[in-house]
């Protein structure tokens, strides 16, 4: 199968069952629960498993490169909104700061995945399974990107219910 950009069908069912915490929230008798880390890491376009059918991260086809660590990097400046979209459909959505490997050279990055590196079990939540590092999404680029001896940066779309890049309608 070909690389698609698509929320990952694994992520929509886990997210039902309360798998998936993008934030720290508390309870009315006090107790929190702290945030999950999301990772978004980059691969070449020989990862042809990169669509809506993903469950987990492997390093199959990751990139590799001057300042990039394989599993990539965490998201940063996580927040969570929710406005109707241009449907005036009442839709939440994810948006994250933009990723930047400072300093970087990488060769052919053709496309990324958003998963959670906090799971780094497989496990199970009621009656729903994940596996380890459960993916999210995946990001095509569209043609393959590089950088060399600069700054390589995923720009994710803006922050509304039209455009961001998770968005649940």
């Amino acid at each position: 199968m070909a690389i698609n950009q698509a929320m990952c069908g694994s992520f929509k069912k886990e997210i039902l069952a309360g798998v998936h915490r993008w934030t720290t929230s508390s309870r009315g008798d006090g107790s929190s629960i702290s945030a999950d880390n999301f990772y978004v890491a980059m691969f070449t376009s020989s990862r042809s498993d990169a669509n809506e059918d993903l469950t987990g991260y492997t390093n199959t086809n990751e990139v590799s490169g001057t300042n990039y660590t394989a599993g990539g990097q965490v998201l940063g400046s996580v927040t969570i909104g929710l406005t109707d979209n241009s449907s005036s459909v009442p839709t939440a959505f994810l948006d994250f700061a933009d990723t930047t490997f400072s300093s970087s050279t990488i060769s052919n990055a053709r496309c990324a995945v958003i998963y959670n590196h906090s799971l780094t079990n497989a496990g199970t939540a009621g009656t729903v399974t994940h596996a380890a590092k459960p993916s999210v999404a995946v990001l095509n680029f569209g043609s393959d990107k590089s950088s060399s001896s600069g700054d390589f940066t995923i720009q994710y779309p803006a922050n509304d219910a039209n455009n961001a890049v998770i968005r649940i309608a």
